[in-house]
């Protein structure tokens, strides 16, 4: 990086997951969840706005599968300030790969929480993985903690930058016992995996994901470096709307790392780089 590039992204404040959708939109089959409610790329960019974040990344909601053309959209609307993050199919073609690349895609999620059955990434993924590794985009990865390592250990044996949702998604009852954070804490050493504090109320609750977020934190920080941690707001909170907002988050996070260097490093010149900010 640049010295005026490094001056550039040391401004940015980047929030990492949030979400746009509306009702009137295809939804796929099956889904855990309905959205009973719109939220519009206008009304994320207000929130931004609001709380003082330069730039933010759309991630493509489980109940819309793989049509992406809203996310596209949103990320047309606001090119310079958003990017975006897709589902694909595992038979994905090079053209669609790179509509989504030219719209400001920059990785690819897999949503597996709830019992959803894991992907053969050394079948069926791998030849679309390789593609997604040569673009140089991330692979970003929600699923319950027990099941993280036989995720992550395809994937970073592929060569591939993986990004970690909500703290690894712990079993509340063990909190940073759960076996599967230890094994995120290991994969700490790979270089090759992000992990975002994000949706603490995702690991139990509101107050047992507070606290487990307490613990989490000097425990994450130590094994990945604020460069390796990154913040999302998880708006519009789905399924959790009464338990936050877009500001609660954010003071949620700043009392969590209490330290400004940390705070600008995770939301700044790191998250720039991995999303293609600059």
């Amino acid at each position: 990086m640049t010295a005026s590039a490094s001056t550039h992204t040391a401004g940015m404040r980047i929030d990492t997951h949030a979400h746009v959708f509306t009702r009137a939109l295809p939804m796929a089959e099956p889904r855990r969840y309905t959205p009973g409610y719109d939220v519009t790329v206008e009304e994320y960019i207000a929130r931004l706005d609001a709380a003082g974040m330069t730039h933010g990344v759309l991630v493509q909601p489980s109940f819309l599968g793989v049509d992406n053309s809203y996310l596209l959209a949103a990320l047309a609307r606001c090119p310079a300030r958003l990017r975006g993050i897709a589902m694909v199919r595992h038979d994905v073609d090079d053209e669609e790969l790179e509509r989504l690349r030219a719209a400001g895609v920059t990785g690819i999620r897999f949503n597996l929480v709830g019992g959803a059955e894991l992907p053969d990434f050394a079948g069926a993924w791998r030849g679309t993985l390789e593609r997604v590794r040569r673009l140089g985009w991330q692979v970003e990865i929600h699923r319950e903690a027990r099941d993280l390592r036989r995720l992550l250990d395809p994937l970073l044996a592929a060569g591939l930058n993986v990004v970690v949702d909500h703290y690894g998604r712990v079993d509340a009852a063990l909190g940073v016992d759960d076996p599967g954070f230890q094994d995120l804490l290991a994969a700490g050493a790979s270089g090759q995996v992000w992990v975002k504090l994000s949706a603490p109320y995702r690991n139990g609750g509101s107050e047992i994901g507070r606290r487990f977020a307490q613990q989490a934190w000097p425990l994450l920080r130590e094994r990945f470096g604020p460069q390796r941690l990154l913040w999302g707001s998880d708006w519009p909170h789905t399924q959790h709307e009464s338990m936050t907002d877009y500001a609660d988050a954010w003071d949620g996070f700043a009392r969590l790392v209490a330290d400004e260097a940390d705070r600008r490093i995770i939301t700044g010149a790191s998250a720039a780089a991995l999303f293609g900010f600059s």
